[in-house]
């Protein structure tokens, strides 16, 4: 009986494990989908990625998250690198974490 149960137990937890969806993390670009990734959005202003030439609306995170969207460092008026964890469905990416990456400061060119 003992053993019954330890079989039983072990695979319920093996399907348990299994079951569980992974979540893949992806470094994209992000940007304003309107102002700067050129996507229709009836909505005005929305945070969007661009991964491997295809552009994705962002659930999970909104673009007001990652400071004044209108500002000089604006998401309206820049694209920023990104990295974001999440799945893609059809022209969406559900996002369980997106975290701007710090921008390199360009040398000057010494003459």
């Amino acid at each position: 009986m003992k053993r019954t149960i330890l079989i039983i137990s072990i695979l319920l937890f093996t399907v348990a494990t299994h079951a569980q969806k992974k979540v893949k993390t992806y470094k994209v670009l992000a940007a304003c989908g309107q102002c700067q990734l050129d996507m229709n959005s009836p909505n005005g202003c929305a945070l969007a990625i661009q991964l491997a030439g295809k552009k994705y609306w962002v659930n999970g995170s909104t673009i007001s998250d990652h400071g004044d969207e209108h500002g000089p460092d604006g998401m309206c008026k820049t694209i920023r690198k990104a990295e974001v964890q999440g799945n893609i469905k059809g022209d969406r990416i559900n996002a369980s974490s997106f975290v701007l990456l710090p921008e390199k400061k360009k040398r000057k060119k010494k003459k």
